[in-house]
């Protein structure tokens, strides 16, 4: 056997629209936990938007937080269970908006969790509205006219922001638009996990995601988005490691 669907991930049809990050990064997600022999220590927490359906597609335990609060809840997960591997999977609506007092004091505080950031720079699951992260520019259902500085401020760089704080052991960002980029998606993921089975700190991996229906456009034009667009914005790479973590046998 070369390939086969991960343990982790529940053979059953996905919900998501053509074109879609979030199935990428599921499967990345479940890749990782396979391959490092972890899914029976694993608690996540779904978010409120898009991906608030994880739990249908995840073989292992999900709870759902409120709308902003899953690192607030991952924190008490993991304080309760340390033996236990958490990791948060939130949108940007749900990090970057309502809940970046959140995840600024879950980084800051160095909480032993692994968030995995989808960036897709709209709120896809309420109608396309701007999000903290909507390019300038960008026309979205609440900025027709195209996102403006001076009206609706810059895109939010989390990554970059959050590395400043000393307990973030692991910044990456990545995205989901090519084979290559997905691999390299992967490998940061894997990170994120080994960074907290090391007790090293907090951990996030940003993925920019396609979002074709709330961008309006088709599949193939979302990718071409994501590179020409998106990646100037949101430069791609590794922000911050403040260790350097290995591969853990499973």
């Amino acid at each position: 056997m070369k390939y086969q669907p991960p343990h982790a991930l529940q053979p059953v049809s996905t919900h998501y629209c053509a074109g879609c990050g979030h199935g990428v990064a599921h499967r990345l997600i479940c890749e990782v936990i396979d391959e490092l022999g972890i899914r029976e220590r694993v608690l996540a927490v779904a978010p409120v938007g898009c991906a608030v359906l994880a739990y249908d597609y995840w073989n292992f335990d999900v709870t759902e937080a409120a709308h902003g609060r899953a690192p607030a809840v991952a924190t008490g997960m993991k304080r309760c269970n340390p033996d236990k591997l958490v990791f948060t999977y939130q949108g940007d609506g749900d990090l970057a908006a309502i809940g970046a007092g959140e995840i600024v004091n879950a980084a800051n505080r160095g909480e032993l969790i692994s968030v995995f950031f989808i960036n897709n720079a709209n709120y896809g699951m309420t109608g396309g509205q701007m999000a903290p992260t909507t390019l300038l520019g960008q026309k979205t259902t609440t900025s027709p006219a195209g996102r403006v500085a001076r009206r609706e401020g810059w895109p939010m760089k989390v990554v970059e922001m959050l590395t400043q704080l000393d307990g973030v052991a692991f910044a990456a960002r990545c995205a989901l638009h090519t084979p290559k980029h997905i691999r390299d998606a992967k490998r940061a993921i894997h990170t994120a996990f080994v960074t907290q089975m090391q007790e090293a700190g907090f951990a996030i991996v940003e993925l920019l995601a396609a979002c074709p229906v709330g961008w309006g456009v088709t599949p193939i034009q979302a990718i071409e988005l994501v590179e020409q667009q998106m990646i100037p914005v949101y430069p791609l790479g590794v922000f911050k490691q403040a260790s350097s973590p290995v591969s853990l046998p499973s």
